[in-house]
């Protein structure tokens, strides 16, 4: 049986997805697994075992400029490649009009969410059978629960399961290491500059190595102003998702503000603390053992503002605590 995945981003959605294939494979060994995912996020997919093609998407660039996808030809060669294949089922994972609209690209049965269920209700009218998985819990279970529904098999009781090799994507570490994973999209998620240096010195004065990566120029130059002038810090080189991994694959711990890569720390199994400003970890948090959710406190925290600030009582200290009880359980387990 082939089964065509629709779950096109964010990262940490495309990360949520990974137990749910894990557990399909698990109870239909012979279930096989193509994907469609936005083109920034398709090495995700390839890593785990029951995914055998990947098809990239590129609706957020094709949106900016639609003349060109359709006179250079990247429009049809994407609907070529989903016809190219006969699926059984396809799954839309995502729930959106957007991924919906997707699925009537390929002669399949088409399963999704319901409309109490679904974050956009209207999706609902592109799928052939529609399932309720209760919207009160993390994003993780409820896609495990859409394919245990849609597959047909019994959703199993033990934790998830990513299906990653973490050993794999880090090779051999040359020295222990923390990464700071400073980088995200929402103005108000950043934790401040000056708590970020402050946690650089006192980590390095403790003996730890750090290590920063970037994504574009705002962060490059973040990065450089927290390590300039601490031998201990390394500002890494410009890396593509696949050498990101590999480096939060090799890290002793990983402390993070909301954004995609704690999601895929906690994927990997690596050890994090993860800072929640404006959002709360309650359903989208990072998900799995080792995992740490220090939460802002004040009149902006938890408001789902995208601009105002919210982590000015959230120091470094508490971080620093959490830090140390992670280390020290990695130590001993």
């Amino acid at each position: 049986m082939r089964v065509l995945v629709i779950k096109t981003s964010s990262l940490g959605d495309v990360v949520h997805t990974l137990p749910a294939l894990t557990d399909a494979h698990r109870a239909c060994p012979q279930l096989r697994f193509d994907w469609v995912v936005e083109e920034g996020f398709a090495e995700i997919p390839r890593w785990h075992p029951a995914v055998d093609e990947v098809i990239p998407v590129a609706i957020r660039r094709w949106r900016k400029s639609p003349w060109q996808t359709w006179r250079s030809g990247e429009w049809s060669g994407f609907k070529q490649r989903l016809g190219a294949r006969r699926y059984d089922l396809v799954i839309d994972a995502q729930g959106l009009l957007k991924s919906a609209w997707l699925t009537r690209l390929v002669d399949a049965p088409v399963a999704g969410l319901d409309a109490r269920s679904a974050r956009e209700p209207l999706a609902t009218r592109f799928y052939d059978r529609r399932y309720a998985v209760p919207v009160e819990q993390h994003a993780l279970e409820r896609v495990r629960q859409l394919f245990a529904q849609a597959l047909d098999y019994p959703l199993p009781p033990s934790p998830a399961d990513y299906g990653l090799d973490r050993s794999r994507l880090a090779g051999q570490p040359d020295e222990p290491y923390l990464l700071f994973l400073h980088g995200t999209t929402w103005p108000s998620k950043h934790w401040p500059e000056a708590f970020w240096r402050e946690l650089a010195e006192r980590t390095v004065a403790a003996g730890w190595r750090v290590r920063l990566p970037w994504g574009n120029q705002d962060e490059r130059l973040r990065a450089e102003r927290i390590a300039d002038g601490l031998a201990g810090v390394m500002v890494l080189p410009r890396l593509n998702l696949t050498g990101v991994a590999a480096q939060i694959a090799g890290a002793s711990a990983c402390i993070a503000v909301d954004t995609g890569l704690g999601h895929l720390a906690a994927a990997l199994g690596v050890p994090g603390v993860s800072l929640y400003g404006p959002t709360r970890p309650g359903r989208v948090g990072a998900y799995g053992p080792g995992q740490v959710h220090l939460c802002a406190e004040g009149p902006n925290a938890g408001r789902g503002d995208r601009h105002k600030p919210c982590f000015e009582n959230l120091t470094p200290d508490p971080v620093l605590d959490a830090l140390a009880t992670l280390v020290s359980r990695a130590e001993t387990a």
